[in-house]
């Protein structure tokens, strides 16, 4: 049996939606994108001359809704299928768009480089919990023209596992659409074996900026899938209670799903989100307090009470430092979502609120990520009936250890997380030295980097990937591109 984790009652699911849709016809959003306002005016949602809001009826979320797919499949950069957003199955990438990386040589924050950039993908390409790669920093010495495209350019050049990005400008789009053409070999292609995850972001309260919506009728335009991340903050940007937060929420992704819907039906779409309660104390956005959490398991259930793949900033945590603190926020965090069902959970490696990633955290979290899927898995019987046999077995011999039966499902049953998490007795831990979990986790960085195999994409493919990025940076005014490799 799969363990489940209900916030929310069917009756409470419906009203929320319910009074999700009457905000939506009757205060509307404010949309900046002359596209997304003309393709809701032709479906019969013009702006309203007085407030310059567009109210969305019923009946056209209705119809985004019936034409959203139920099922997203994500494939590596060879074709092989990663993964299956539908119904409960678990997926985990690490959070993307950090500004900061933490530099474990001198345990402070600092912007990231490409150099770490191509770390941190080398290292996710060893981790065996964390499905996809994100475009999980920000370069600072490239041009701000170029980072959106420069990160996936990155990304797929030296991993092999699909990838979740975004743009922080229309332009951007273009490029990294073609990137993944070249990777795949044409459009058709494309479509039929999605490579990334667009990240699609409305602006709370009710509101879609021009960059968000243009880019989001881009990826349903190419059967790009996106994830709508919406981002209501409960006592600042959305009502304090968690009810209103998630009426919120719903509001602003369902009328993404209609401006996606309508751009192109049948576009891959994630009921997703990056929400947040408001610390008024320190005016912060705390992702590891239980009420952030607990409204991103809530809206997930909302997600699947309408049949739709779902994604959540989850699994990650405010503190600044590998410590315990960054441990029980993402290990909690981890096991909820992982009990939620939620199919694509972003956020391993992340500190800060958000805004830091640490190598060192992503291979500890790899592991947490690993407990997690096992607890996902729940408990079957594994030729345990009729138990007689095992316990005549195990009064003969005195234990079990070398079973046949111990031997087909120790690996199945029991999960050996790596040399980060410890669990040698406290003999043996001082004989190997009585290292602490820093130097743990930093060991297992080397060794995935010692270990990294380039991908196996093939050279033709990386040489055009080599000239789009080439074409891009002389557009932003960049002679070259910074060396990639020491």
């Amino acid at each position: 049996m799969r363990p489940r984790l209900q916030l929310l009652d069917e009756a409470l699911i419906d009203r929320i939606l319910d009074e999700a849709r009457h905000v939506l016809a009757t205060i509307g959003v404010e949309i900046e994108s002359d596209e997304a306002r003309a393709l809701l005016a032709e479906h019969g949602a013009p702006a309203d001359e007085a407030t310059g809001r567009t109210r969305l009826p019923g009946a056209l979320i209705d119809r985004a809704l019936d034409t959203a797919p139920r099922a997203i499949g994500l494939y590596d950069v060879l074709g092989a299928q990663t993964h299956d957003l539908s119904g409960t199955n678990v997926h985990f990438t690490p959070g993307s768009s950090a500004i900061l990386v933490l530099d474990h040589a001198t345990g402070t924050m600092r912007p990231p480089t490409t150099a770490d950039y191509v770390e941190h993908t080398k290292v996710v390409a060893g981790l065996a919990n964390i499905a996809a790669q994100s475009t999980a920093l920000i370069p600072a010495d490239v041009s701000e023209r170029i980072q959106d495209s420069y990160r996936l350019f990155l990304s797929l050049l030296y991993g092999e596992k699909p990838v979740v990005t975004g743009a922080f400008t229309v332009e951007s789009f273009d490029v990294m659409r073609e990137m993944q053409v070249a990777v795949r070999g044409s459009e058709r292609a494309l479509r039929e074996k999605p490579l990334t995850i667009f990240s699609c972001c409305p602006t709370s309260p009710l509101k879609w900026s021009h960059v968000t919506s243009q880019n989001l009728i881009d990826c349903a335009q190419a059967g790009i899938p996106a994830e709508l991340v919406s981002m209501p903050l409960a006592g600042f940007m959305a009502p304090v209670t968690l009810v209103g937060t998630l009426v919120t929420h719903a509001a602003e992704t369902l009328s993404g799903y209609v401006i996606g819907q309508l751009a192109a039906p049948g576009a891959p779409m994630l009921w997703g989100g990056s929400p947040a309660v408001f610390d008024v104390r320190y005016e912060t956005t705390p992702m590891g307090a239980i009420e952030t959490m607990m409204i991103d398991c809530a809206y997930n259930e909302i997600g699947k009470r309408l049949g739709l793949p779902t994604q959540a900033y989850i699994a990650l945590s405010d503190s600044k430092l590998l410590d315990a603190q960054a441990g029980f926020e993402t290990g909690m965090g981890a096991v909820l979502a992982a009990a939620s069902g939620i199919n694509s959970i972003s956020g391993p490696g992340m500190l800060d609120f958000e805004s830091c990633q640490s190598l060192e955290k992503l291979v500890l979290d790899d592991a947490i990520c690993g407990l997690a899927l096992r607890l996902a898995r729940g408990i079957e019987p594994a030729e345990d009936f009729p138990s007689l046999p095992r316990f005549t077995e195990l009064l003969s011999d005195g234990h079990l250890l070398i079973s046949d039966h111990t031997r087909r499902h120790l690996r199945d049953q029991i999960t050996f997380p790596g040399p980060v998490i410890d669990r040698a007795n406290r003999s043996r831990w001082q004989e190997e030295g009585s290292r602490p979990l820093g130097e743990r986790a930093r060991d297992e960085v080397e060794r995935l980097l010692a270990g990294y195999r380039p991908s196996r994409l093939p050279d033709e493919t990386a040489r055009e990937l080599v000239r789009l990025m080439e074409a891009e940076a002389r557009r932003a005014g960049m002679p070259a591109l910074p060396a990639r490799d020491p």
